[in-house]
């Protein structure tokens, strides 16, 4: 044994620590064993990390091994014999499993998630379950690396781009500046501004609860001071994202629209995140001004670092166990199982390319209209549509608009219009599951997601569904977990979006119901072709 170990200095305590040299070869054969399944995880998040919204990724996993060390500075070294390490290792088969589910159903956000609760069962072998749990924080801290899923990401953008618009009128208003609000463009007259989703204030989100994650677990104070500033993060930065957007507002009154751009717009961002930052420390103090014997910021900050680095080298430390030896060959097997899993082919059934659509139908003349491409870069389909179909009798007209993808897991994606319409100055005025009955059509009848929108003194009755594979489904989420059970079940991930749009005149919603739903029977008919089954 005495050949096995090399004496690293002393812990806390003056507590000796030797390297286990067979503890920590079979501590790196279980990460490295891991590597084949969760490859996929580290892809995307490299993709992830070259975007705005996510430019900080690289950073966390560093902070999170501050934070990790930071505990051991107060932690005797592990004895050889740790009880109840067996917990650990069903955590980390557990987390494999998920993360072969993510690579099986193309879904890079569940092998990121399983990376986390990998690494977790890797601490709970290493230290034991009884120990090895009160190291959750910095384990949970590597959350704040991972893209949020792409449904989630829309529906938070748009929701904070409305707050953001409502927010930012409200300062240009206080400045005496009349300005007029239509869904997400700020309207000064000369000039409009449209809050685009690059001003919804998730590049700073992100970043600033990170932030105040890790502040919180440095800040030397009560638990609900620390809930306190956690909490706090997100309306402090929506409140400085808008008051940005406002002063935007303003500069471009009374300087121009060139204020809204280049430098100047990336400058004010990074004041606005420093501004954020300054904010959770201002918070910190006033926090402590309520205590009874109020720290110096300074101290109420737990800032030390004297001693990381001989912490770090605690890792070769480890000692081997039978826990931590069937955790890296259980492991290697999996991982060399799933490398020579053959992954099923996904079927990209046949279909008529949206090009060949009919452009008239019984007296309906379409107009066919492409999108803005930055529009098409969001949306990321495959093939769409988008027509507004004439009557040359009795001039009424009708949008109809289908976005389909060969594999709904990867690019834009299925998102509800609910996303898109505030951006367009629409404001859904109501939303509810709706019955039609489309019986001749080969559809039978089914429900539809009915909205009444509206947008100054127009008003627009809209049907739409997620047509996916057979199946008319009106919930985006239910529609997710379709993909996924589809893609396992019969190899499939295709599926569409269909819209169809029409004006409400005079506010008669019953007459718009019965003129869209008799557009709707003209064009199903047809759809099957384009949509396969």
């Amino acid at each position: 044994m005495a050949a096995d170990t090399t004496d690293l200095g002393v812990g806390p305590d003056n507590v000796a620590v030797a390297a286990n040299w067979r503890g920590f070869t079979w501590l790196v054969l279980a990460i490295a064993a891991a590597l084949p399944v969760f490859w996929y995880g580290f892809t995307a998040l490299a993709r992830a990390w070259v975007t705005p919204e996510y430019s900080h990724g690289p950073l966390i996993p560093l902070i999170s091994l501050y934070l990790f060390l930071r505990e051991l500075r107060h932690s005797p070294p592990a004895p050889d014999i740790v009880p109840r390490r067996w917990p650990g290792v069903a955590v980390m088969l557990f987390a494999l499993a998920v993360a072969a589910l993510g690579n099986i159903v193309d879904i890079a956000d569940i092998v990121c998630y399983a990376l986390i609760v990998y690494i977790m069962g890797l601490v709970l072998v290493c230290f034991g379950w009884d120990r090895g749990r009160r190291h959750w924080a910095p384990v949970l801290h590597l959350v704040f690396m991972l893209p949020l899923p792409q449904m989630f990401y829309w529906k938070l953008s748009i929701f904070l781009q409305g707050v953001s618009s409502e927010l930012g009128v409200a300062v240009v208003q206080l400045a005496g500046i009349p300005v007029y609000l239509d869904g997400n463009i700020i309207d000064l007259g000369v000039y409009k501004l449209q809050v685009a989703e690059a001003c919804s204030g998730l590049r700073y989100l992100f970043p600033i609860l990170s932030f105040s994650y890790l502040f919180s677990i440095l800040y030397r104070g009560p638990f609900w001071h620390k809930a306190v500033m956690l909490l706090s993060a997100a309306p402090i930065t929506v409140a400085m994202n808008s008051f940005r957007i406002g002063m935007i507002g303003i500069l471009v009154n009374y300087f121009g629209i060139e204020q809204a751009e280049g430098f100047l717009h990336f400058f004010e961002g990074w004041v606005i995140f420093l501004a954020c930052v300054g904010l959770l420390f201002l918070m910190a103090m006033g926090l402590q001004r309520l205590t009874p014997d109020p720290l110096p910021l300074s101290q109420a900050i737990d800032l030390e670092t004297h001693g990381l680095g001989r912490e770090a080298t605690r890792i070769f430390a480890v000692a081997p166990s039978g826990a931590l030896i069937a955790a890296a060959v259980l492991s290697a097997a999996l991982s060399i199982g799933w490398t020579q899993f053959r992954e099923p082919q996904i079927i990209v059934p046949e279909r008529r390319d949206f090009l060949t659509f009919p452009r008239s139908f019984d007296g309906w003349y379409g107009d066919f209209v492409r999108l803005d491409p930055a529009v098409e870069r969001v949306l990321g389909a495959d093939d769409y549509i988008n027509a507004t179909y004439r009557s040359a009798r009795s001039g009424d007209s009708f949008n109809f608009f289908v976005a389909y993808y060969d594999d709904q897991t990867t690019g834009g994606g299925l998102h509800s219009p609910e996303v898109c319409l505030p951006n367009g100055g629409w404001e859904v005025y109501s939303l509810e599951p709706y019955r039609v009955d489309m019986t001749g059509t080969g559809y039978g009848s089914f429900d539809v997601n009915r909205a009444v929108i509206q947008k100054g003194m127009s008003s627009q009755l809209v049907y739409y569904w997620f047509e996916q594979r057979g199946k008319r489904m009106t919930n985006d989420f239910l529609t997710k977990l379709s993909v996924l059970k589809d893609a396992w079940v019969i190899n499939r991930k295709d599926g569409a979006i269909v819209r169809f749009v029409v004006d409400i005149r005079d506010g008669d919603e019953a007459a718009a119901d019965a003129r869209l739903q008799a557009n709707m029977r003209e064009l199903l008919g047809i759809l099957p072709e384009y949509l396969p089954n």
